[in-house]
């Protein structure tokens, strides 16, 4: 048996030397490209064109590998090399462990730093503020719908969408003994809850449900009183040091959240993108038609469309919608001219690449 793996180990060694030599340099050519931003003040973290080198990826592929491996490879590959350019903070939902947190990292690899905020209104506060180039906020729920609160801030913040990440979620039941022995309340974020209310009710109907400020303040609950059982992800199952109970109790097996990626950039075009829109119609016959007849005039497609109370007491109503296409697209713009010439209000979310998954 050694006689066969010896040489095939020697090819494995012979090309990872040629990987090394590889990466390192690709690594001064980032440098080079550092400099030059450097002169130009040009943005370090461009979302389109790091969206355009992985979509490349996935087209150049020939296999055996995978194509979302090889993504999650070259991914850190650009986040070790932007590095090298600048180290950029990302804000996010915190504690430690979060979903949120895990989107931060499949958006900008693990070589930035990171800063967890204890509520969504903290995160966009510390990208405003600029504590951090960028936040990473949830946006909605494949099962229970838009983050309310999140669309409030995005309507008057001065940050715009520059990227989006989809995640599946897989909610465990966990505790700090692995099992249910003493378990008197059951804690996560209150979207979490909903979302296995039907496994919840027929496992556990009698043990009380409390709602956090995220699942894992949840897990972190657990750890430290053995009489609290959290709904989190494997990530903060791990890092809080908890046993599993019971994995994927989640109601719904094609749950998935989408995050928004918030700061002062605006990203160019990709090739593929997505546009957020916050509108308003006017109080006239027809208002929400013309509207959207201004999308469909110039063949642009709508995505979502989202209503939300204006908060103003009157029964007025603000309107986010998506599009597909980026602001600098000729379709896009000329709806979107027309589009706010009818709207009471109007205001471009962002635009941003869309999500690779």
């Amino acid at each position: 048996m050694n006689d066969k793996l010896t040489p095939l180990r020697e090819q494995i060694d012979a090309i990872d030397a040629q990987i090394l030599d590889l990466l390192n340099q690709r690594a001064k050519v980032a440098q080079q490209v550092g400099h030059v931003k450097a002169e130009t003040n040009a943005p370090v973290f461009r979302p389109e064109r790091e969206a355009q080198v992985l979509r490349g990826v996935a087209e150049r592929n020939p296999g055996p590998m995978g194509d979302t491996e090889l993504q999650t490879i070259w991914r850190e590959i650009m986040s070790a090399c932007r590095s090298l350019e600048k180290r950029v903070t990302i804000a996010f939902l915190g504690p430690a462990g979060t979903y949120t947190e895990q989107a931060a990292y499949q958006q900008f690899g693990t070589a930035v730093d990171v800063l967890p905020c204890s509520s969504i209104d903290e995160v966009f506060r510390a990208t405003e503020a600029g504590t951090a180039e960028f936040g990473v906020v949830p946006v909605e729920n494949s099962t229970e719908g838009a983050i309310g609160r999140t669309l409030d801030l995005l309507l008057h913040t001065s940050l715009s969408i520059s990227g989006e990440v989809s995640l599946a979620v897989r909610h465990s039941l966990l505790t700090g003994t692995g099992n249910m022995d003493g378990v008197t309340a059951i804690c996560a974020h209150a979207q979490a809850l909903a979302q296995c209310q039907i496994w919840l009710n027929n496992n556990y109907p009698d043990i009380e449900r409390r709602a956090v400020s995220s699942n894992a303040e949840a897990a972190r609950m657990a750890r430290d009183d053995h009489s609290i059982a959290a709904i989190a992800g494997e990530r903060a199952g791990v890092r809080y040091g908890l046993g599993t109970v019971k994995a994927n109790i989640q109601d719904d097996p094609h749950n998935r959240t989408r995050f928004a990626v918030i700061g002062q950039l605006k990203a160019g075009p990709s090739g593929q993108d997505r546009t957020s829109l916050a509108l308003a119609a006017p109080h006239k016959a027809g208002s929400i038609y013309r509207l959207l007849g201004s999308l469909a005039r110039h063949n642009v497609s709508m995505t979502r469309f989202e209503s939300r109370p204006a908060r103003t007491g009157t029964w007025e109503y603000y309107f986010y919608v998506d599009v597909e296409g980026h602001v600098q697209d000729e379709g896009v713009a000329k709806a979107l001219e027309e589009l706010q010439g009818n709207a009471a209000f109007f205001k471009v979310l962002g635009s941003y690449p869309v999500s690779l998954t």
